[in-house]
C-alpha cells in the first residue's frame, strides 16, 4: 500500500513539474562548434535526460562485456555444485534406506563434484556407505578424518562411539562419549553414555555431576532428574555406609527427601543414623517410608533397629509399625513374625490369618506352617499349610529385566539401566510358550478346578508322600516320621524336605 502511494506521489510531482514548465516557457541558447543553438527549456531537459540514460546504458554494456567470462564460470561452478549437492542428498537418503549400490555411486559422484575439503559431509556419506557395505575399517578411517574438522568433530565422535559399541569395546566407547561431553555437554547420547559408564564404574560423584549438567541443559525433565539423583545418592550412601556413616547419612537423607517412595534410600539413611546412635531420626525415616508403602525390608530394619533388644521389645516396635498401616499384608506379616519370635502364638496366628485374608501368598502360608509347628506340632496341619504355600502366588521381589535379586541394586545387571529394579511379583511363563502370569504363577486355567478360593488344594486332598504339582512347581509332602525341626528351614528344588521349613525370608532356591 505504501509503495503504491509513493508511486502516485512521484507521478503527481512529475505532472506538477511538467505543468509548471508548460506554464512558464523559456529558451536555452548555447554555442556548439561555432554554431549557436537555441531551443526551448522543455526540449533541452528532455534531451539532457536522454543523454544521461544513454550514458548509463553504455557503461552497463561495457561492464557486462568484461564480466561475461567470470559470470560464465560462476554459472558452470554453480551448476556443478548443485549437481554435487543433489548427489550428496540422494546418497544420504540411499544410505539411510540401506541401498548400498546407489549410496556408493552417489558418494563417488559427490566426491568428484564437490570434493571432501569443500564439503565435509561427503566424508560422512562415505563413512555411512562403508558401514552398510560392512567395511567398518573404512568407516572408522572416515570418522577419524572427520574428527580433525571442528565442524564435524562431534558427528565423528558419535560414529566412533557407535563403532566401539558394535565391537564391544566399552573403554573406547566411554572415551569417545567423554570427549563428546567436553565439546557439547547438552548432547543426549554422550551425556547418557557417560552417566551409564560412570554408574557402572561406581563413580557416583561423577555420575551426579553429569546428571546435574543434563538437568541444567533440560535434557531430562525435573521429575526424572530428581528420581535418578535419588537412585545415585542411594548407591553412593550404600558404598559409604561401612567406612563413613556420616557421609552415608547425608547422601541417604537427601535421597529419601527426593524420593520418599524409594525404599533403599530410606533403609540406608536409617541404617547410617542407627550407626551414629540417632535411633529417633532413623526410626522416623523408616516410619515415613512405611506409610508411603509398607515393605518387608523396612519392617525388618525397624523391628531390629537396636541389636540388644529383647524379643518383647521387638514385638512392641512391630506393634507400633502395625498401627501405622493396620490391615496391610506387610504389617500383618511383620507383627506375626515378631509375635512368633516372642512366643505369642495367639497373636501370631491372628496376624498371619489376617495376612492370608488380605493377600494369600506363599510367605503367609509358610509362616502359618511355622506357627502350626510351634503351637501344635501336628505334622498333618503343617503339611497342609506347606501344600497351600506351593499353590499360592509368589511374593514380591526386586526384579529388573527378568532378573530376580535378593537385594536392590541401582543398575540392571542385564542392560546397565539406572533405576531398573522394581518391587513386584516376578512373572512366570507357563508351559514354555504360554502367557505371562503375575497373579497365579504355576497354574493354568484348567488346573485351578478343585482348588480353594486362593488356588490351594483342599486340605483333605493332601496325604503323606503325595506329590503336589502346580504347573511348573512340584512338592512331595513328607511322611510324618520324616519331619524334624521347623516348617520352613529350607525350601529347595521345588521339593519340601524335612529341613525345608522356615520363614519366607529365609527360604533359598524357590521354585521358578
Amino acid at each position: 500500500m505504501l509503495k503504491i502511494l509513493a508511486f502516485l506521489l512521484v507521478v503527481l510531482a512529475a505532472g506538477i513539474g511538467f505543468g509548471w514548465l508548460a506554464d512558464n516557457p523559456g529558451s536555452v541558447t548555447f554555442v556548439w562548434q561555432g554554431q549557436q543553438v537555441e531551443t526551448s527549456l522543455m526540449v533541452f531537459l528532455i534531451l539532457l535526460t536522454a543523454l544521461l540514460v544513454a550514458t548509463v546504458v553504455l557503461v552497463w554494456l561495457v561492464r557486462a562485456f568484461f564480466k561475461t567470462p567470470h559470470a560464465v564460470g560462476n554459472w558452470w561452478s554453480t551448476r556443478r555444485r548443485d549437481r554435487g549437492y543433489g548427489a550428496l542428498s540422494t546418497g544420504i537418503i540411499a544410505a539411510g534406506a540401506g541401498d548400498q549400490i546407489l549410496a556408493r555411486r552417489m558418494t563417488t559422484r559427490a566426491q568428484k563434484l564437490l570434493g571432501t575439503r569443500k564439503e565435509p559431509l561427503v566424508r560422512f556419506l562415505d563413512a555411512q556407505t562403508a558401514m552398510i557395505e560392512g567395511d567398518h575399517s573404512r568407516a572408522r578411517s572416515a570418522f577419524e578424518q572427520m574428527e580433525g574438522d571442528p565442524e564435524t568433530r562431534l558427528l565423528a565422535l558419535r560414529g566412533l562411539y557407535l563403532e566401539a559399541e558394535r565391537l564391544g569395546d566399552d573403554a573406547a566407547a566411554r572415551n569417545y562419549a567423554e570427549r563428546a561431553v567436553r565439546i557439547a555437554p547438552h548432547v543426549p547420547w554422550a551425556g547418557g553414555a557417560v552417566l551409564d559408564s560412570k554408574s557402572l564404574a561406581g563413580d557416583w560423584d561423577g555420575a551426579l555431576d553429569i546428571l546435574e549438567a543434563q538437568k541444567n541443559t533440560r535434557l531430562i525433565d525435573r521429575a526424572e532428574s530428581k528420581r535418578l539423583r535419588a537412585v545415585l545418592l542411594t548407591a553412593k550412601a550404600t558404598t559409604l555406609l561401612d567406612r563413613d556413616p556420616a557421609g552415608a547419612k547425608a547422601a541417604g537423607s537427601e535421597a529419601h527427601g527426593l524420593a520418599p517412595d524409594l525404599v533403599p534410600a530410606a533403609l540406608v539413611a536409617a541404617q547410617a543414623l542407627f550407626r551414629l546412635g540417632d535411633l529417633r531420626r532413623g526410626s522416623k525415616i523408616l516410619e515415613t517410608s512405611w506409610v508411603n508403602g509398607p515393605h518387608p525390608e523396612i519392617a525388618e530394619a525397624y523391628v531390629h533397629a537396636r541389636p540388644g533388644d529383647s524379643v518383647e521389645d521387638r514385638l512392641k516396635r512391630a506393634q507400633k509399625l502395625h498401627s501405622l498401616k493396620p490391615g496391610h499384608v506387610e504389617a500383618e506379616l511383620a507383627l506375626a513374625h515378631a509375635a512368633l519370635d516372642a512366643r505369642d502364638l495367639l497373636l501370631a496366628r491372628k496376624c498371619a490369618m489376617a495376612a492370608i485374608e488380605a493377600e494369600p501368598r506363599e510367605s503367609a502360608f509358610l509362616l502359618m506352617a511355622d506357627i502350626e509347628e510351634e503351637e501344635t506340632g501336628e505334622i498333618g496341619r503343617v503339611r497342609q499349610w506347606l501344600a497351600r504355600a506351593i499353590r499360592a502366588p509368589r511374593d514380591p521381589a526386586w526384579t529388573a529385566d527378568g532378573i530376580v535379586s535378593k537385594t536392590w541394586a541401582p543398575l540392571s545387571p542385564v542392560t546397565g539401566r539406572l533405576d531398573a529394579f522394581q518391587w513386584k511379583v516376578p512373572m512366570e511363563r507357563v508351559g514354555g510358550e504360554g502367557a505371562l502370569l503375575d497373579e497365579r504363577p504355576g497354574l493354568s486355567l484348567g488346573e485351578t478346578r478343585g482348588h480353594g478360593a486362593d488356588g490351594s488344594l483342599p486340605l483333605h486332598d493332601v496325604t503323606p508322600g503325595e506329590a503336589v504339582s502346580g504347573g511348573d512347581r512340584t512338592v512331595t509332602t513328607p511322611a510324618p516320621a520324616a519331619v524334624t525341626g521347623k516348617a520352613s528351614d529350607e525350601v529347595a528344588g521345588g521339593t519340601v524336605a524335612p529341613a525345608a521349613f522356615g520363614r519366607p525370608d529365609e527360604t533359598s532356591g524357590r521354585a521358578a
